[in-house]
């Protein structure tokens, strides 16, 4: 059997929700386009899955998005070309040491195709742009660093670079040489306020969501999310948002619904530079009024454990690398760095996988953290010797096996086949099996037949919960638009609820099909 993804419900949907909080907006009068680039943001928060600037043309007749980039660094400067189906955009950011890095990008409007044309691999900050004509582009970028030279801040360098034909520049083709030229004042300007002004006077309804980050059905068909500014928010089964709690600092990250559904434990997220206490609250589901509040020692995930009740899962101190967050579980499991000799350094050693009878810990206590006497060490968390693996979310299943999504430590980076999902029973340290691919999972649940995975690039796989084969993989799209998913949760037989990095809450049916034979590329085992 395979299975198809149909999204039938969005919540959430507006004008503008691919950008989310726009910072700069360009119109292309003559052909009816906007270009809106929205706010550079850590993609669910504390940068879980990377960071992203998203840029977002729109037509001004009926606002749909045409085509969609998300560069990597903040956008400040876009400009479309006078005659060709192009958007030229020019980004950057400080390193925070030394260099000023950036990309100049070719968005192809037709094909939706985004090209990086400088050729240097940290490239350059670019501040702005004009087209002179169709043949020559004013670019202003910063310095290349700002060694010795704090003008650098306010001044840049001028270059007109000529292509005879922009539709087809190669990628990585402007060279330093192309980028030179005079120097001189370069302020930073701040165009805000004149974007939010822009997409205001074509839609009041655009709102800045960013990074669902869990999402739960209860039983009366209200569905309840958290996100970025958003401690928790609840929908009416008529697709209208019934209330939402308001957070200025990170916004909620987990949920537990209680067994009455009266109210629900929400973990808060903390921006790494806090030095307060990751907060655990517990809110009314009539109207979002607080009723507990917990402030754990340190990191911790907040997870619905097998018998309905919440708990605290250590997180370690290594950012979301260390976060195991099991759903479901019959104990609190977590990853937990254990010393191997004496001097060492705290947090270094072998990791291992963690977990705490949930019998020891007084159901009055819950939720709170297990303590050192409750925990046990049950098997090294990497089951291959040498390599070190990292965290992700997980669920256990029936029959008491756990399914988790990882990555494995290189110092590059994540490399080809270093991200897995892997089903391993507790007692054992060789997994039942793995399956490989290239980037990072976002979030996972199954159901009675088959492992669903999100991940980093808007895939979604659906894999055999018995042996892990591919049952069915495919990129999101809202409209034709492609989407990132950062949370998933299986709301019942054959129906998904994913939240998106957009801040939409997708409503989705799992369709079963007639099998296919499993292609090579569809994944690596391992």
């Amino acid at each position: 059997m395979t299975i198809s993804f149909r999204i039938d419900r969005i919540l959430g949907d507006r004008p503008f929700a691919e950008v989310g909080d726009p910072v700069l907006a360009v119109n292309d009068e003559d052909r009816g386009l906007l270009a809106v680039a929205g706010t550079h943001v850590a993609v669910a928060g504390m940068h879980e899955f990377g960071s992203t600037a998203p840029v977002g043309v729109y037509g001004i007749d009926d606002l749909t998005c045409r085509a969609l980039l998300r560069a990597r660094y903040p956008v400040h400067a876009m400009a479309f070309h006078p005659r060709l189906p192009l958007l030229v955009v020019g980004t950057g950011d400080y390193d925070g040491g030394y260099f000023f890095e950036g990309e100049l990008l070719l968005l192809d409007l037709e094909t939706g195709s985004a090209t990086s044309l400088i050729e240097h691999e940290l490239g350059r900050q670019v501040l702005d742009l004009e087209w002179l004509n169709e043949q020559e582009l004013r670019v202003l970028v910063a310095p290349p660093d700002d060694w010795q030279d704090t003008d650098a801040w306010s001044e840049g360098h001028v270059a007109v670079v000529h292509r005879p034909d922009w539709k087809v520049v190669p990628p990585r083709s402007i060279t330093g040489y192309d980028l030179a030229g005079p120097r001189g004042a370069a302020p930073r300007t701040d165009r805000r306020e004149d974007a939010r002004q822009t997409v205001s006077g074509l839609s009041t309804n655009w709102d800045p969501r960013r990074n669902v980050r869990a999402v739960e059905e209860l039983s009366d068909g209200r569905i309840v999310a958290t996100l970025d500014g958003v401690q928790l928010e609840t929908w009416l089964p008529v697709g209208r948002r019934q209330w939402a709690v308001r957070d200025d600092d990170g916004g909620g990250r987990d949920i537990v619904i209680a067994a009455d559904e009266r109210s629900a434990w929400v973990g808060l997220v903390r921006p790494p530079w806090e030095e307060r206490a990751q907060a655990v609250v517990r809110l009314a589901l009539q109207d979002g009024a607080q009723l507990d509040h917990n402030a754990p020692g340190g990191p911790v995930s907040l997870v619905r454990c097998a018998d309905g009740l919440p708990a605290l899962a250590p997180a370690g101190r290594n950012g979301e690398r260390s976060r195991l967050r099991i759903r479901r579980g019959s104990r609190v499991y977590f990853r937990e760095t254990v010393s191997t000799q004496d001097g060492q350094q705290p947090g270094s050693g072998e990791a291992w996988l963690a977990a705490a009878d949930l019998g020891a810990i007084p159901v009055a206590e819950r939720p709170r953290e297990p303590r050192r006497a409750e925990v046990d060490h049950l098997c090294p968390y990497s089951w291959k010797p040498g390599e070190t693996h990292f965290a992700g979310p997980g669920v256990e299943t029936a029959d008491g096996d756990l399914i988790y999504a990882g990555t494995v430590y290189h110092s590059h980076g994540l490399q080809p086949g270093g991200s897995f999902v892997v089903r391993r029973m507790v007692a054992s340290e060789e997994p039942t099996w793995v399956f490989r691919t290239d980037r990072k999972a976002t979030d996972l649940d199954h159901d009675m037949e088959t492992v669903y995975v999100t991940y980093d690039d808007g895939e979604i796989v659906g894999l055999d919960l018995r042996d892990g084969d591919v049952r069915r993989r495919r990129h999101l799209a809202v409209a034709g638009v492609p989407v990132v998913a950062t949370a998933l949760t299986v709301a019942g037989p054959g129906r998904l609820l994913i939240g998106t990095t957009d801040g939409r809450i997708l409503d989705c049916s799992a369709v079963q099909g007639l099998s296919r034979k499993r292609s090579p590329s569809q994944g690596r085992r391992g």
